[in-house]
């Protein structure tokens, strides 16, 4: 794809990936992704803002092609999506200064191998003229890095956020045009690496508050022409606060345990609970980490598998406490055949979670009348405490 024209002077360059199906071989990405940089043009002075992954240099190399020289490479995070073709964008214009933040420096020294001597580092707020327009930088650390910068172009007052209100989406629109699907990429992407620094994020998104922003130009997913869509779900999502919801990961081997589950899950909507049920074995753990957004509790469904849990639900306690959600309650359902530690291996699992543990429902074998009773209580005391938290 061309370099395409945001304002004068101002262009999206990167690519378009519509076929990547996993991010960092972890992620889903069921829409793919775009790897965003940003070229602008001053009366004095080119300046590059971040670069691609290096699979992508042909792209990005090719649409430089007629830019004889750039003056500036801005990184905002070191991170190789963004970085990977530095040395190559660095090769092709020798005289161009890497500007980044301190600490991105000796990242990008690390992990590219970047020789110091092209590098200069910008303290929070400094500005660069680039003759007719002037740069700011802010530090944004942890979105979702350590080192993480914005960069404001304060005449046209757009922000070049990198990861920050990021996104994953492979589309021809290089402005946002349907907001419903942009909104839930942007949880998602919210959830899956920003969720466990939401609090450091509400810091940052202060630190914008003066700002006058009529653009944000990501470095994944689409251009926001009306900020406010994404400045606002941030504001939300940041407050961590949970909904009258239970997710429900489980995994079943042979019934018993999805006996349970659906039991217990039709137990919970009759009391007014809403579930979110994931079957492990092949849930999309984008969907699940959104989920953990909102949820009051966590129930996890396993069996005992070598006397504890199935390697499925101790992924899903392993990727909650990762994700640190602002989660309430948790407890454990399941079935085992002749004994085991499983309630106290996933409860040793999730240190970062500040959660109440309920009462765990396990039965030998099939689940029994007395089992499927003791379900009833549990869904009755999480719809109780549920209310008792006001949550809706």
């Amino acid at each position: 794809m061309k370099a395409r024209k945001i304002k004068d002077g101002i262009y999206w360059m990167g690519f378009v990936d519509w076929d990547r199906r996993l991010f960092d071989s972890l992620v889903p990405l069921p829409d793919g992704t775009s790897y965003n940089a940003y070229l602008i043009k001053g009366s004095e002075k080119t300046v590059l803002i971040d670069a691609v992954e290096s699979p992508m240099a042909d792209e990005l190399l090719g649409q430089l092609k007629d830019v004889d020289k750039i003056d500036y490479l801005i990184s905002n995070h070191a991170e190789q999506d963004h970085s990977g073709i530095i040395p190559k964008i660095l090769e092709k214009y020798p005289d161009a200064r890497l500007i980044t933040t301190p600490k991105a420096k000796g990242m990008l020294m690390d992990l590219l191998q970047i020789s110091e001597g092209v590098f200069t580092t910008v303290e929070d707020g400094e500005t660069l003229s680039l003759g007719d327009r002037t740069l700011k930088f802010i530090y944004t650390p942890w979105v979702h890095w350590p080192e993480t910068m914005v960069t404001y172009l304060e005449e046209e007052e757009i922000l070049f956020s990198c990861d920050f209100f990021g996104s994953h989406i492979a589309t021809t629109d290089l402005f946002v045009t349907d907001e419903a699907r942009v909104h839930e990429a942007a949880k998602r992407y919210f959830a899956e690496i920003m969720m466990p620094f939401r609090k450091v994020i509400k810091k940052d998104l202060d630190k914008l508050e003066p700002l006058s922003i009529k653009m944000i130009a990501p470095g994944h997913g689409q251009i926001f022409q009306h900020p406010e869509l994404i400045l606002d779900a941030y504001q939300e999502w940041v407050q961590g606060s949970c909904r009258n919801t239970v997710v429900l990961p489980y995994v079943s081997m042979h019934e018993s345990t999805k006996l349970m589950v659906n039991y217990f899950t039709a137990a919970l909507v009759e009391k007014g609970v809403k579930v979110e049920l994931f079957n492990l074995a092949e849930t999309d753990i984008g969907k699940l980490a959104m989920a953990l957004m909102d949820a009051a509790t966590i129930v996890v469904g396993t069996p005992t598998v070598l006397a504890g849990p199935h390697p499925y639900a101790a992924y899903a306690a392993f990727l909650a406490n990762a994700l640190r959600p602002n989660t309430k309650f948790l407890s454990i359902i399941g079935s085992y055949g002749w004994g085991g530690k499983t309630v106290e291996t996933l409860a040793g699992m999730i240190p970062n979670l500040k959660v109440e543990v309920l009462t765990p429902v396990l039965c030998k074998g099939k689940p029994s009348d007395d089992a499927y009773k003791a379900l009833d209580e549990l869904a009755a005391s999480i719809a109780e405490k549920h209310r008792e938290q006001g949550f809706n």
